[in-house]
């Protein structure tokens, strides 16, 4: 219900959840168990929730569902990366968290607020995940009902989302000594590849990082072209046509 208290699980809940995790070793095909008792754990600690995943973003700006805890949230997420708009495109875009009230009434992203008007999913929070480079991807949870989220629900997703871009991002600690997978290490790359772009036309232009990334993701898209050739391509040197 909408007027229930914020509730989180207790601390020794999420403590014992992070213990485990802590405790797979992580090796590639332990990496996505991990990452879905995470998702798992964010789900059980916000009230109201219906599922909770993970997206990552390769180094063509494609995104992918991860982990996830429902058949709703793959339908989502997958809207999302079909059209390249949605919460979890924006919030990894612009690396900041974005809450959305009631998905029926926002306009914000017209075609995906269509894609999943059939869906039971009003209410979404999503928040970037880290990693020293930038945003490589979105952690995110999912509401069937309007406005069942608050600017404490954005904070509580936040920390979350430490754990899980640790776990991403940091699998070959000395700990460790595992090797990521293939899409892991596209996204990590793709990422880095693109800050270096995003610098290049922040610099050359006066564009802000966010205008930055979505000039480089609006000129992939027209020209169907990767992201990872666009963003290659300023960095060794060429230039977006002038007014492009």
């Amino acid at each position: 219900m909408l007027n229930q208290p914020f509730n989180p699980l207790p601390l020794d809940e999420l403590t014992a959840v992070f213990a485990r995790i802590k405790g797979l070793l992580l090796t590639e095909d332990k990496v996505d168990r991990a990452l879905q008792l995470l998702v798992q754990a964010v789900r059980d600690a916000i009230p109201g929730s219906a599922g909770a995943g993970i997206s990552l973003f390769d180094e063509q700006g494609r995104g992918s569902s991860t982990a996830s805890t429902a058949q709703l949230v793959g339908e989502a997420d997958a809207a999302q990366h079909d059209l390249g708009q949605g919460p979890c495109v924006e919030a990894w875009t612009a690396g900041t968290p974005v809450l959305v009230h009631d998905a029926a009434a926002d306009d914000r992203w017209p075609l995906w607020s269509e894609a999943v008007a059939s869906l039971p999913v009003r209410s979404v929070v999503s928040t970037p995940l880290a990693a020293a480079s930038g945003p490589i991807g979105t952690l995110k949870i999912y509401a069937v009902l309007p406005a069942a989220y608050t600017a404490a629900t954005v904070l509580l997703l936040e920390k979350f989302a430490v754990p899980a871009a640790t776990l991403i991002a940091h699998v070959q600690s000395s700990e460790t000594p595992r090797h990521l997978s293939g899409p892991l290490k596209g996204a990590l790359y793709g990422r880095d590849n693109t800050n270096r772009a995003c610098g290049i036309l922040m610099e050359r232009h006066g564009l802000s990082a966010e205008q930055a990334l979505r000039e480089l993701l609006r000129r992939a898209r027209a020209d169907g072209t990767p992201l990872s050739v666009v963003c290659s391509g300023l960095v060794d040197g060429a230039q977006l046509p002038a007014g492009s």
